[in-house]
């Protein structure tokens, strides 16, 4: 007699426990958007990079990647996660839109480097330095781009006012990053 054929389903990219976390970075990311302080340059300080280093630093690369797409496509399709409770495509094609969509770059490096950190010593803090460049880099190229501004108004506009502020917030990342990833782990 021949046995029925059982079938298995295929085996997911994520198992559920991942895809929760990325889930939940997303959400923690959304929530950190709205703490937002208008600054002189039209670029506000949000502590949405603090929440993208702080999932890179937990979830590491591919997932705090995935965390930060799932909250890029929430901002596109509208949903209001984006800062000042805000969402839309135009967000993504205005002048700080370059920094949104810098953010699962900086997440997969930051991530690199956390997941690589005992086999490289100092990759975790150059991870996170070229992290936080990239992002600037992205964001100052559409800033420019679309304001027709020079380089230097670009960067005193968009990274010159923040950088006490994003060390401040690397650090912070960091240490709670390093706690929760010890936590989880």
């Amino acid at each position: 007699m021949n046995q029925p054929e059982t079938k298995t389903a295929p085996k997911s990219a994520f198992t559920v426990k991942e895809t929760c976390y990325a889930g939940l970075f997303a959400a923690v990311i959304a929530v950190m958007a709205q703490i937002s302080i208008p600054m002189p340059g039209g670029v506000p300080m949000t502590m949405q990079t603090f929440a993208v280093t702080l999932a890179a630093i937990v979830l590491g690369a591919k997932l705090s990647t995935v965390s930060t797409v799932i909250y890029l496509i929430l901002g596109a399709a509208g949903v209001p996660v984006l800062a000042g409770f805000t969402g839309g495509l135009a967000k993504f094609v205005g002048p700080t839109g370059g920094f949104l969509i810098s953010f699962p770059l900086m997440a997969f490096v930051i991530g690199w480097g956390v997941e690589h950190r005992k086999a490289f010593p100092g990759a975790f803090v150059v991870a996170l330095v070229a992290g936080t460049v990239l992002n600037y880099v992205v964001g100052v190229a559409m800033f420019c781009a679309l304001t027709q501004s020079t380089l230097a108004a670009g960067i005193t506009a968009c990274v010159l006012p923040f950088i006490p502020t994003a060390i401040i917030k690397a650090i912070l990342a960091s240490v709670v990053g390093f706690a929760v990833r010890k936590r989880l782990n």
